[in-house]
């Protein structure tokens, strides 16, 4: 006898879930010595890790990484640029869209030794070239107990942010202490900078911050 015979039932596999987007098309990323390794291929050799890249892959067009080491808002290494000035300058060159500031360590340690420019004044400053463009700022965080460049310094440079919210509706704060303050293993020996696998997780958390914060 010929066996039954058998329906097989076709199944539709389900559409991919698009990945998050940012309404974001240009953004201009200024940071300090923290943001260098986010770029550097010495310190993360994957290029799809490195920040450009995590920029590209949830929507934004034209990504400028400008890092420099020693930067703060206002002071820097001779030679360099400060982030105003790199602000500024981004903003002559024509730039419209949305900005990343990760600046804030080398501020908070710089009040920590008597600056005379409170932090307040610091983060008006850098919103002031802003606008009204939407701003994500990269709070600070540290791996060290004491010192001017201490968690404890970190935290009053993140309560200033914080506070500037209600004085800048278009500022929004990446909690990135929250994520790292516990990972000991991302960060080098200073305390300060990255790993290459601390580097490849700010990358990505960066960019994941700003689809949260400006979504599409």
């Amino acid at each position: 006898a010929s066996p039954p015979a058998t329906t097989t039932v076709g199944t539709t596999e389900p559409a991919p879930v698009p990945s998050p987007r940012t309404s974001c098309r240009s953004v201009v990323h200024i940071g300090d010595s923290t943001s260098v390794g986010l770029v550097s291929p010495q310190v993360v050799a994957d290029p799809e890790r490195r920040m450009e890249a995590q920029y590209h892959s949830v929507g934004v067009v034209d990504a400028t990484v400008d890092a420099s080491p020693g930067r703060s808002v206002i002071e820097t290494l001779p030679g360099q640029r400060s982030g105003l000035a790199a602000a500024e300058q981004a903003r002559a060159a024509g730039h419209r869209g949305c900005w990343v500031f990760a600046l804030g360590t080398n501020d908070a340690a710089n009040a920590a030794v008597g600056s005379n420019v409170a932090l307040a004044d610091r983060i008006d400053l850098l919103m002031g070239v802003a606008g009204d463009d939407p701003v994500l700022w990269v709070n600070a965080v540290s791996q060290r107990d004491d010192g001017e460049w201490s968690e404890t310094e970190m935290e009053r440079w993140n309560l200033a942010l914080e506070a500037a919210r209600s004085r800048h509706p278009n500022l929004a704060v990446d909690e990135w202490d929250d994520v790292a303050v516990d990972r000991a293993d991302w960060f080098v020996a200073d305390g300060i900078h990255y790993t290459s696998a601390g580097n490849e997780a700010r990358a990505e958390h960066i960019a994941d911050a700003l689809v949260e914060a400006y979504p599409a």
